[in-house]
C-alpha cells in the first residue's frame, strides 16, 4: 500500500473512494476529508490523483475492480467503500463486465468486513420493462441490485440528470443552449427529468456513510424541480441572459442520431452523449423522499434548478471547475506509459524531435507550455488541428473540443483536448498522451531547459509507437506535414514566450504561424 496521507490525521471512520480519478470522485473525496473521515483512493493508475489538492491527505492505493485479486487490499480496514465506477464502454460485453466486476467488489468487502457499500447509479423509470432501459441504464439498475443482495449493507443512491461545472449532463445542456438559437431537436427533450445538483448529489453521499447497520436499500435522490429537457434549456438560456431559443421537435432522431448530433455541436462525444441520450427517453421522477430520514435537508431544502445552474455557470466563467466529465479517460484511450528506453523491446519507435534557443526565461518559457491548447490552441497550422479534430470525431474519438479544465494550470490526469497529462514536472517538462484514434500509441513532451551560456532552451518531442502495418503507414502518411505541424508549434512557442519576456507579462497570447525559422531543428 503506497499511502500519501493519513486523512488529515483524523481518526473517524476511513471510507475508500474508487473512481476518484472521476467528476463525482474527485469531488466526493474532499467533502469526506471535511466532514472528518479518513479516505483511501484507489485508482488503476495512483499517479493520476498525485496534484489534486488533498493529495496529501489521502491514502491512494492501486486497484481495479475488473481484477478482484486487487482489491483485498484496498478493501483491508475500511469502514464505508464507495462504488463510483461505470462502463460507459459500448458492445455486448461491457454489461457482463460491469456485472461481474460490481459481484467481486461486493464479495471483496464482505470478506474485509467492511460497513457498508455506498454507490451511486442511475434513476430509472416506473414501470418499464427491463429490457426496454437503455443497456447503460439497464446495467446502473443491476449492480445497485448486485449490492443489494450481498451480505454488506447497501446504500444505492439513484440520480437523473446531474447540474455542476464540468459534468457531462450540465456541459451538454449548456453548449446546445449557447450554440443552438434554433433547434431541431429529437422527441426525449419533452421527457420529464428531475435533475439535482451536484452539491447536492455529494451531500448525499456523504450523509451515507453513517446511516444504521440496518438500512439496506435504494433511495431516489433529485433536486426541487421536475422538468422537460426543452423546459431546461430555456431556463439555461435565462441564467445565462441569452435570448430566448426556439426548439422544434423531430420524432425521428434515434438515440443514435441524437448522439452524432450532440457530438456535432458540444465536446461531448457520441460515445458518452449516447447513453446520456437514451438514459432521457424515458420519465426520471424520484417516487420518494426517504433519504431525508437519514441525510436531513438543508435549511430551504434542496437546490433548484436556477440556482444550480447560476452556481455551476459562475464556476465555469470564474475557472473554478474542480473535476469534469473528462476527468476520467474515455473507453478504450490507451493508457500505456511512455517507455523509458525508446529502443525497448515493443518495436519501433518513431520520434520527431525539435529544439531550439529562447530569449526569455524558463519560466516564461514555461507559462506557454502549461498554457498550451484549449482557448490558446496547438501555435500551429489551426486548420491542421482542426481538421484532426474533426476526423477523430468523425471516427467516434474524443476531438479537440474536450479544452481544459484549468486556462493556466495542469494536474497530471487532466484531458487536454484530444490529449491526457501523462506526465507534469512544473517549470520543466509537460507529457501528454494522445487519446484520439490512432493505429497505435502517440505521445508528446515540451521542456523548458537551461542551455549553453544561460540561455534558455526548449526542446519537442513527438513519438509514435505503431500497431501493425496501418501505424506504419499512418506515421509516414503524416510526416510530410510534421515540418509545418510540429516545426511551427515549437517556433510559435518560443516566439510566445519571447513576446511575455518582453511585454513583461505571464499570459501570453497565442501568436500565428509565420515563416519557417532557421532556430528550429
Amino acid at each position: 500500500m503506497s499511502g500519501q496521507g493519513d486523512g488529515r490525521d483524523t481518526v473517524g471512520p476511513r471510507c475508500l473512494v474508487t473512481g476518484a480519478t472521476g467528476y463525482i470522485g474527485g469531488r466526493l473525496v474532499p467533502a469526506l476529508l471535511d466532514a472528518g473521515y479518513r479516505v483511501r483512493c484507489m485508482a488503476r493508475s495512483p499517479g493520476k490523483l498525485r496534484d489534486h489538492p488533498w493529495a496529501g491527505d489521502v491514502e491512494v492505493v492501486q486497484g481495479d475492480v475488473t481484477d478482484p485479486g486487487s482489491l483485498d487490499e484496498p478493501l483491508r480496514g475500511v469502514d464505508v467503500a464507495y462504488y463510483l465506477v461505470h462502463g460507459l464502454r459500448s458492445g455486448a460485453s461491457f454489461e457482463e463486465a460491469d456485472r461481474e466486476a460490481a459481484t467481486a467488489f461486493a464479495e471483496r468487502a464482505s470478506a474485509a468486513g467492511v460497513g457498508r457499500i455506498v454507490y451511486l447509479g442511475g434513476l430509472t423509470p416506473v414501470a418499464v420493462p427491463g429490457h426496454e432501459l437503455s443497456p447503460h441504464l439497464r446495467s446502473r439498475a443491476e449492480v445497485g441490485e448486485i449490492f443489494l443482495r450481498a451480505p454488506v449493507p447497501a446504500t444505492v443512491l439513484r440520480a437523473a440528470v446531474v447540474i455542476g461545472s464540468g459534468s457531462a449532463s450540465f456541459e451538454m445542456l449548456r453548449y446546445l443552449t449557447e450554440r443552438l438559437p434554433v433547434m431541431v431537436t429529437p422527441s426525449w427533450v419533452s421527457t420529464r427529468v428531475q435533475p439535482i445538483a451536484v452539491g447536492d448529489v455529494l451531500r448525499y453521499l456523504v450523509g451515507s456513510a453513517r446511516m444504521p447497520a440496518d438500512v439496506n436499500r435504494s433511495f431516489d435522490i433529485g433536486g426541487p424541480d421536475v422538468v422537460t429537457y426543452e423546459l431546461m434549456m430555456r431556463r439555461y438560456a435565462e441564467v445565462a441572459r441569452l435570448p430566448r431559443r426556439l426548439i422544434l421537435g423531430v420524432p425521428m432522431l434515434t438515440p443514435r442520431l441524437s448522439s452524432l448530433w450532440i457530438g456535432l455541436v458540444t465536446p461531448v462525444p457520441p460515445s458518452l452523449a449516447r447513453p446520456l441520450a437514451e438514459s432521457l427517453r424515458h420519465e426520471v421522477v424520484c417516487r420518494e423522499h426517504d433519504i431525508a430520514r437519514y441525510v436531513p435537508d438543508p435549511p430551504g431544502g434542496p437546490t433548484g434548478l436556477d440556482e444550480a445552474l447560476k452556481l455551476a455557470l459562475q464556476r465555469v466563467r470564474d475557472a473554478q471547475v474542480a473535476t469534469r466529465w473528462s476527468s476520467a479517460a474515455p473507453p478504450g484511450a490507451p493508457s500505456d506509459p511512455l517507455p523509458t528506453d525508446p529502443d525497448w523491446a515493443g518495436g519501433s519507435l518513431y520520434t520527431d524531435r525539435r529544439s531550439l534557443d529562447v530569449d526569455a526565461s524558463p519560466q516564461d518559457l514555461w507559462r506557454v507550455i502549461e498554457g498550451i491548447g484549449g482557448d490558446n490552441g496547438w501555435y500551429s497550422f489551426p486548420l491542421a488541428w482542426a481538421v484532426r479534430g474533426w476526423l477523430d470525431r468523425l471516427v467516434g474519438g474524443v476531438g479537440l473540443r474536450r479544452g481544459r479544465r484549468d486556462a493556466a494550470r495542469l494536474r497530471v490526469g487532466d484531458s487536454l483536448d484530444f490529449w491526457r497529462v501523462e506526465e507534469i514536472e512544473p517549470g520543466r517538462l509537460l507529457r501528454l498522451r494522445a487519446e484520439m484514434r490512432l493505429p497505435g500509441l502517440a505521445w508528446l513532451e515540451m521542456c523548458a531547459e537551461r542551455g549553453e551560456g544561460g540561455r534558455t532552451r526548449y526542446r519537442q518531442r513527438a513519438l509514435f509507437h505503431p500497431r501493425g502495418l496501418l501505424g506504419h503507414v499512418y506515421w509516414w502518411s503524416v510526416s510530410p506535414f510534421h515540418a509545418v505541424v510540429f516545426g511551427g508549434m515549437a517556433r510559435n512557442i518560443a516566439r510566445a514566450a519571447e513576446k511575455a519576456a518582453a511585454a513583461g507579462t505571464g499570459a501570453p497570447d497565442p501568436v500565428p504561424e509565420e515563416a519557417p525559422s532557421s532556430r528550429a531543428r
